[in-house]
């Protein structure tokens, strides 16, 4: 007998998920492992890349037998180890510090078209460095890496300030605002220094373009602390980010520090930004575009997007400093200008995109 024939109601049969409505297979906690192994194989074949690729080519066989003090030519071991090493070692501590740090400010601030110079680090950066330049002289990329995380810190301290930290808490939107507002006088400022000297200034702005050229230890040296430093501490935030997405009110409820948490990530974006662009000056839409893809990839949990972020990071930023040396051989193209040739069609895909872009 039926329900409908003894008077009962019948139990509802359970419809399979529309497929419209499934999550993509990256999106499942299965997906995520096939991620993070795909993005360390992406890693470690542009590392090779990175070392091999060049106006001098070595196979693969040369950069390992350079790396490892084997047998090979005196010119592949000098331009593996003492030209290519210190350039791959940029792109991954540069592609990283930038991804992550774009991660963290997306979280902060809510807003999926954030990048690392919302907070103005980067525009602080370029005005202690054309202060150096104007003021004292310095002309080489390594005089420029104290000065640049100096003014990132001074920016990041500033903008704090303006934020309504004076009152005990920190209000994101006056935080952003007060970080544009900050690279906007400061912006102009360096315009300004600029138009007195063309010519001296010449050397800024190659280093505004973003470009790993003429750069060595002497320039990751001091500058891998802070990002070091800055990674940690925003790998450190996943869980705090996934609670202060729910809201202040719950974060607390669940344990978080909502203030605390607010000035790590400031924190964190300070040091990895200023860290960046310190090692090769402004480098555009890898903080912008790299956690969208991340995001898509792993979801909206902060734990695997900042892990990822830091992973995928310097793969753009290999590649792109790969591009910029054959694309115009002899010569060489500057790594910002390749991330923004590429970045931006890229990242006009990936808005279009609803799933891509929800935090």
């Amino acid at each position: 007998m039926t329900g409908a024939a003894t008077g009962g109601t019948a139990a509802p049969v359970a419809q399979p998920p529309a497929a419209s409505a499934r999550a993509p297979r990256g999106h499942t906690p299965g997906g995520r492992p096939v991620a993070l192994v795909g993005a360390i194989v992406l890693l470690l074949l542009a590392v090779v890349a990175s070392l091999a690729i060049g106006s001098r080519p070595v196979p693969p066989t040369g950069v390992w037998a350079a790396l490892t003090g084997g047998e090979v030519p005196a010119p592949d071991a000098a331009a593996v180890v003492g030209l290519r090493l210190p350039r791959t070692v940029i792109g991954l501590l540069a592609g990283s510090a930038l991804a992550t740090a774009g991660a963290v400010i997306q979280a902060l601030s809510r807003n999926p078209l954030a990048d690392t110079g919302i907070l103005g680090v980067n525009a602080g950066a370029g005005f202690a460095v054309a202060i150096a330049i104007s003021a004292l002289g310095v002309t080489t990329p390594a005089g420029y890496v104290g000065f640049a995380l100096a003014g990132a810190a001074v920016a990041t301290v500033a903008v704090y300030l303006i934020s309504n930290a004076s009152r005990g808490r920190i209000d994101v939107s006056q935080l952003v605002l007060g970080g544009m507002a900050l690279s906007a006088v400061l912006a102009g400022l360096v315009s300004a220094i600029r138009l007195t000297d063309p010519r001296r200034f010449s050397a800024l702005q190659v280093w505004e373009s973003g470009t790993f050229q003429a750069r060595g230890w002497d320039v990751v040296v001091p500058a891998a602390p802070a990002v070091v430093a800055g990674l940690v501490v925003a790998l450190c935030l996943g869980r705090s980010l996934n609670a202060l997405a729910l809201g202040d009110d719950v974060a607390t409820a669940l344990g978080t520090h909502v203030s605390a948490t607010r000035l790590a990530c400031i924190a964190a974006t300070a040091l990895l930004a200023g860290g960046a662009t310190a090692l090769a000056g402004p480098i555009a839409f890898v903080g912008l575009m790299v956690p969208h893809v991340v995001r898509w990839l792993v979801g909206p949990d902060q734990r695997w997007l900042l892990g990822l972020s830091a992973l995928i990071g310097p793969v753009l930023v290999l590649v792109a400093d790969v591009v910029g040396r054959v694309v115009m051989w002899p010569g060489e193209l500057p790594v910002g200008v390749v991330t923004a040739v590429i970045g931006a069609p890229v990242l006009i895909m990936l808005v279009r995109h609803r799933r891509m872009v929800g935090l």
